[in-house]
Formats: structure tokens, C-alpha cells, sequence
């Protein structure tokens, strides 16, 4: 099999929220998706306030790309879960570097799309903005590692102000 190759263009970048990439505590933050000025009219938002969330397709623009294993590893290098394939977790650690993250919309402003939960950082490059549809949403019964969960607790966790505990 031949990989293919093809080009892709950000639509949008985000803006303000987190500055670095964190392991846990995205609960609550925000950020704005300023979608390209240059190349959309705010009519590319029409109705897009009609929805309480989106799915955000994003690139991993911090990540050290020497940093890939495209076998097995633990997760969050963590001794006491089993090693899991590249496909099995959900990290920046990715052949394209892409990251796909469902967030809350709170408003529309033009092309401004204030978000909260999105976890992605300053200045992330936006490959595609869609409309969440609870329709798309898994169908049956849901089951994952029970790793996953563990080490999800406090991932949209609220952080707590420094120095308290």
C-alpha cells in the first residue's frame, strides 16, 4: 500500500485559552476560534448558534516531532497501565499530527466562535470546524479500557486557583 499524500490548509486559529499543552484541568477554559478573514465572509457562520457544541479538526503545531512511537507505549508513560498501540490512544503523538476535540460553543460574533472546553492551545492552526449532531453520536453500548477512564478524571476537571489543594 502507497501512503497518500495531500496538502491541508488551517481555516481558523485559536485564540487565547491555555498557552501550553496539559495533561488535565481543561474544565471551563476558553478560547475563541477566529475563523480567516481573508478567505470567509461571517455568512460561513450562518446558523451556526443554532448549535451547542462543534467538533473541532486541529493540528498538533507544539508537538516535537521526533517524539513518535509508532508501536506500542504506556499511557502518560504511566507504569501501572498496559501499553497500548499508536491507535489505541487519543494523544499528540500522531503520524499527521491531528487532533479532533468537541467543544461547547457560547456565542457566534461574526467570525469569532467563543468555545469553552476546547483543548487546544494559543495559536492552534484549525483544519475544519463542524456542528455537533447528537445524531452522530455512538450508537449501542459503549465500552473502553478502564485505564482510559483513570487516567480521564480530572482531564476536564476545573483547575483550583494556585496554592490551594
Amino acid at each position: 500500500m502507497t501512503a497518500e499524500k495531500f496538502t491541508v490548509e488551517s481555516i481558523a486559529r485559536v485564540v487565547g485559552g491555555r498557552t501550553a499543552p496539559t495533561d488535565d484541568y481543561w474544565g471551563g477554559t476558553r478560547a475563541i476560534i477566529r475563523i480567516d478573514e481573508d478567505r470567509f465572509t461571517p455568512a460561513a457562520t450562518k446558523g451556526l448558534e443554532e448549535f451547542s457544541h462543534l467538533e473541532i479538526v486541529f493540528r498538533f503545531h507544539l508537538t516535537d516531532p521526533t517524539d513518535l512511537n509508532l508501536g506500542a507505549r504506556r499511557p502518560r508513560d504511566n507504569p501501572e497501565w498496559p501499553e497500548v498501540g499508536i491507535f489505541g490512544h487519543r494523544n499528540m503523538r500522531r503520524i499527521n499530527w491531528l487532533g479532533v476535540s468537541r467543544c461547547r460553543l457560547i456565542k457566534v460574533d461574526g467570525l469569532d466562535l467563543h468555545v469553552e472546553e476546547l483543548d487546544a492551545v494559543d495559536g492552534t492552526p484549525v483544519l475544519d470546524i463542524k456542528p455537533w449532531f447528537s445524531e452522530f453520536a455512538p450508537r449501542g453500548e459503549i465500552r473502553q479500557a478502564s485505564w482510559s477512564t483513570e487516567m480521564l478524571g480530572l482531564y476536564f476537571a476545573q483547575p483550583t486557583p494556585q496554592g490551594e489543594s
